[in-house]
C-alpha cells in the first residue's frame, strides 16, 4: 500500500471531462461508510461465481500487501474451493518509506517479499505461486508498459484477473489497472477491478465511482480473523519510521476501511 501523501489524480473520461481524486489526510472515515445503508445492501458474489471450477485467480499487485489488503478473504474462500491462485507482484514497493534511514528501498527490497509471503501462509492457501515483476515502484509511466510484456507470460485461457480499479486514485495502481484491463481484453478473460484508495477519496453515493458494478464478498469469522492476522505480517508499514519522523504507511484509519467482514469488487 503507498504512503497516503496529498496527492492529485486527475482521469480523463470518454466525453472529454475530467475527474479529480485527492489523496491526501485521513480520508472518509469508516464511521461514515458504515452509515450508508447502500454498502451493507450491496448485492453479494459468491467466490465460485467469481472463479468457477477450474479457473485460476490472477491477482495483479501493484505493491507488496495489494492482494491481501484487497481481496485477502476471497483468495483463501477460493483456497478452500481448491482454486488456484497467481499473484503478480508488480513492484517490490520500495517507495513507500521516501528519505528514510530505517527503511531504505534495499531494505524493502528484501523485506517486503518475505512479509508477502508469510501474509499468504497465514491465510493458509494451498495453490499460489507469486511471479515477481520488479518494475519500479512509484514510476507509473515505466509500469504500464512494462506490466503489459509481463502478463504475457503470465495469463492462461482458464485465468480470472483481478487488478486495481482504473480510477482507483493512485497512479501505480491505475496503471496496473488499465494494463491488466488490456491483457485480459487480449485473450478474452474475465476482469475484476478491486479499489482500494477509492475509500480513502470517495464518500458514500460518490457519482464517480461505479456502484452499480460493486459486489460485496462476504468473509466469515473464520475467514475474517485469517485476514486480520495477515494483514500484520507486514512490519514495514505497520511501524512508525522514527528516522522520518512519520506515521505508519497504513494507519488505523486505513486499516478500518481495508479490514472489513467484507470486500467489494467491481464486475
Amino acid at each position: 500500500m503507498p504512503r497516503v501523501t496529498t496527492r492529485h489524480s486527475i482521469t480523463r473520461r470518454a466525453d472529454g471531462s475530467e475527474t479529480e481524486r485527492i489523496l491526501s489526510g485521513s480520508g472518509t472515515p469508516e464511521a461514515t461508510w458504515q452509515g450508508w445503508p447502500r454498502l451493507a445492501a450491496l448485492p453479494e458474489v459468491a467466490p465460485a461465481e467469481l472463479v468457477p471450477s477450474g479457473g485460476r485467480a490472477v491477482v495483479i499487485a501493484p505493491h507488496p500487501d495489494y492482494e491481501v489488503l484487497g481481496i485477502g478473504g476471497l483468495l483463501a474462500l477460493l483456497s478452500k474451493l481448491s482454486r488456484s491462485v497467481l499473484i503478480v507482484a508488480v513492484t517490490d514497493g520500495t517507495a513507500s518509506h521516501p528519505h528514510s534511514t530505517q527503511w531504505s528501498p534495499e531494505r524493502l527490497a528484501a523485506a517486503r517479499p518475505l512479509e508477502t509471503r508469510e501474509a499468504l501462509q497465514r491465510l493458509k492457501l494451498r495453490q499460489v505461486q507469486v511471479a515477481r515483476l520488479g518494475l519500479q515502484d512509484g514510476a507509473a509511466e515505466q509500469i504500464e508498459p512494462g506490466l503489459l510484456g509481463g502478463l504475457s507470460k503470465c495469463l492462461q485461457s482458464d485465468d480470472i484477473v483481478f487488478a486495481p480499479w482504473r480510477c482507483d486514485g493512485h497512479p501505480d495502481h491505475e496503471a496496473v489497472g488499465r494494463a491488466a484491463c488490456l491483457a485480459a481484453d487480449a485473450l478474452g478473460l474475465p476482469f475484476v477491478e478491486v479499489p482500494l484508495c477509492a475509500w480513502h477519496w470517495a464518500s458514500p453515493d460518490d457519482a464517480r465511482v461505479p456502484w452499480s458494478r460493486a459486489r460485496r464478498i462476504v468473509l466469515d469469522d473464520a475467514t475474517h480473523a485469517r485476514k486480520l492476522l495477515a494483514v500484520q505480517a507486514f512490519r514495514s508499514q505497520l511501524e512508525p519510521d522514527a528516522t522520518a519522523g512519520r506515521a505508519p504507511v497504513l494507519e488505523a484509519h486505513t486499516l478500518a476501511r481495508l479490514t472489513r467482514p467484507f470486500e467489494v469488487v467491481l464486475i
